[in-house]
């Protein structure tokens, strides 16, 4: 009998960043269907667990015009998913929505129906949003506080759930919630029967958030791509889970992460660094320096030195549309020049060393051990993977990295008819938010950037 724990596999469909390398012939549009079908179609059949989408609900702009390396569209999450569910038999799909600009009722329905059209394969990656450039595009706008998005969001959540729970049992549908944020009445219209709740994301670092998960969401976001970090992170939350009256395996931890194949361990690590350069541009390693630098840096030479953050030059709005810092807006400029001063890098070294991904590198059975042993040692639950070719990046994990960890026995042959997302994940039908025995939640979300 294996009793190895299973590898969860989450496929992300690239947002608009510099990961993306949208001069490689083989790139296609992000916003063209095909591109969705496509990825979905390969995630599937790699028997993945589900596909990943970050949000946008505005283009960005930097030095204030639309920034040319993230000008890639926006399209509607739920809808796109909508329609792939539709194509697809057995992947689950993973939207990330606002709660800030999203009301509970819509939501509840958006939800609903697409839990009814895919049978289950759904779950909500929830965000707010961190400053009025995206409230402009709304009639609410940006006035909600800080402190306030973050009361607004674990409302939203549970009244989102109250309403897809108001037909269970003796419910008939009708539902009263009135709280700060939210004051509504009256009857939701979808009866989800037997279907479970949505997988509910979230994803914090700091105490508030790994609070608010322990809580509340059934998955966690990790940013630590070193396997200590990774590990003392997992084991963190889960602590905190437990104490929180869970039990700590129903929260599942998943970061992010990208590979590189090679026929040998030498050919990847140099394809690696290829990818690398070609994802960190002169152009791009000079932009990314001043949304850290929050600066105007035009007159710097991105292949010379690092220049001294001055305190001076801060322009807290050169990049809108990316979550903005708080606290000390040149805490990390500092931190990075004295790294970049240490190991005697240029702007764009310093770039590629900070900005790079959490990547796999190296033979197709090289990276399969790779994230195998994470699993087994409990760094994480998982990986959501990644690719910098938009949509057929994906194709070579599936084609040769797959089949090593069905080998291995840490990944799914087949899926299980008309099982769930929940059923996939091994995670109850309930919402840990609404289970009993789970201690309320009481900590606020936690903003996080958008793709």
């Amino acid at each position: 009998m294996n009793d190895k724990r299973h590898v969860i596999l989450g496929a992300s469909f690239p947002g608009v960043n510099h990961h993306t390398i949208w001069s490689d012939p083989r790139s296609g549009s992000q916003i063209d269907f095909s591109s969705f079908v496509h990825l979905a179609q390969a995630a599937e059949r790699g028997r993945f667990d589900f596909l990943f989408q970050a949000e946008g609900l505005r283009v960005r702009e930097h030095k204030g015009s639309i920034y040319e390396l993230d000008i890639a569209g926006r399209p509607d999450i739920l809808t796109q998913q909508a329609a792939l569910a539709g194509i697809t038999e057995h992947l689950s799909f993973l939207s990330t929505i606002n709660s800030t600009f999203n009301e509970p009722y819509e939501l509840a329905r958006k939800l609903a129906s697409h839990a009814l059209l895919s049978g289950g394969r759904i779950g909500w990656n929830i965000v707010t949003s961190s400053d009025a450039f995206h409230g402009g595009n709304f009639r609410r706008g940006g006035y909600l506080a800080r402190e306030e998005r973050y009361e607004r969001a674990a409302e939203v959540t549970r009244t989102v759930l109250e309403l897809l729970d108001s037909w269970s049992g003796d419910g008939d549908g009708s539902f009263t919630h009135a709280g700060k944020h939210v004051d509504i009445a009256g009857r939701f219209p979808l009866r989800l029967g037997s279907l479970p709740h949505p997988v509910l994301v979230q994803a914090g670092v700091s105490d508030e958030g790994r609070d608010f998960a322990a809580r509340s969401v059934d998955v966690i976001f990790s940013p630590y791509s070193q396997p200590d970090e990774g590990r003392a992170f997992t084991a963190d939350v889960r602590s905190r889970a437990e104490r929180a009256g869970r039990d700590p395996d129903t929260l599942k931890v998943l970061p992010g992460a990208s590979f590189v194949l090679g026929d040998s361990q030498a050919e990847a690590e140099q394809k690696a660094r290829e990818v690398t350069r070609a994802q960190v541009s002169p152009q791009t390693a000079l932009v990314l320096l001043e949304q850290v630098w929050l600066q105007d840096l035009s007159d710097v030479d991105p292949t010379g030195p690092v220049p001294e953050p001055d305190p001076s030059k801060v322009e807290q709005d050169i990049t809108l549309g990316k979550t903005r810092t708080t606290g000390d807006p040149l805490a990390r400029a500092r931190e990075w020049y004295a790294f970049a001063q240490e190991k005697k890098l240029s702007v764009r070294e310093l770039i590629i060393a900070k900005q790079s991904r959490q990547r796999f590198v190296g033979t197709a059975s090289q990276v399969a051990e790779q994230i195998d042993d994470a699993v087994q040692s409990r760094v994480s639950d998982g990986f959501i993977i990644g690719s910098p070719v938009v949509p057929v990046g994906l194709d070579d994990f599936v084609e040769s990295v797959v089949p090593i960890l069905q080998e291995r026995g840490v990944l799914r042959s087949e899926y299980e008819p008309g099982a769930t997302f929940r059923d996939n994940l091994g995670l109850p039908p309930i919402a840990p938010i609404v289970r009993d025995g789970v201690a309320p939640f009481v900590s606020p979300l936690v903003e996080v950037p958008h793709n």
